[in-house]
């Protein structure tokens, strides 16, 4: 290995698995919770980051909701986009969404 920080390839490409993928089986939240409210908002194709999460509900603890959504099953997805400060000129944020192949599968497209 000649650069051992760099442990994964750059290809853009995911590793293949010979394990089936599992069932799409979510468990939807409890009702009238933020996780149920975020949930809701991404199956209308909706992506957040952080500001525009506290913007809508009043809470800035979108990370705290996104790990219950994925603990209950729900593959929510990020990527990340420059968001300088001052203090941090390197600064990132996530955008959070659910893909459109799981938006389909809960509306009776299959997954």
């Amino acid at each position: 290995m000649t650069n051992p920080e760099r442990r994964q390839a750059e290809s853009g490409f995911r590793q293949t698995s010979f394990l089936p993928e599992p069932d799409f089986n979510p468990i939807y939240p409890t009702p009238n919770t933020l996780p149920a409210r975020c949930l809701a908002m991404m199956l209308n194709g909706q992506s957040f980051i952080h500001p525009e999460f506290e913007q809508i509900t009043g809470s800035w603890r979108l990370s705290a909701v996104i790990f219950t959504l994925k603990e209950l099953g729900w593959p929510v997805e990020s990527f990340d986009l420059p968001a300088p400060s001052p203090e941090c000129p390197t600064r990132t944020i996530s955008r959070y969404f659910l893909p459109p192949k799981v938006i389909q599968a809960v509306f009776g497209g299959g997954l």
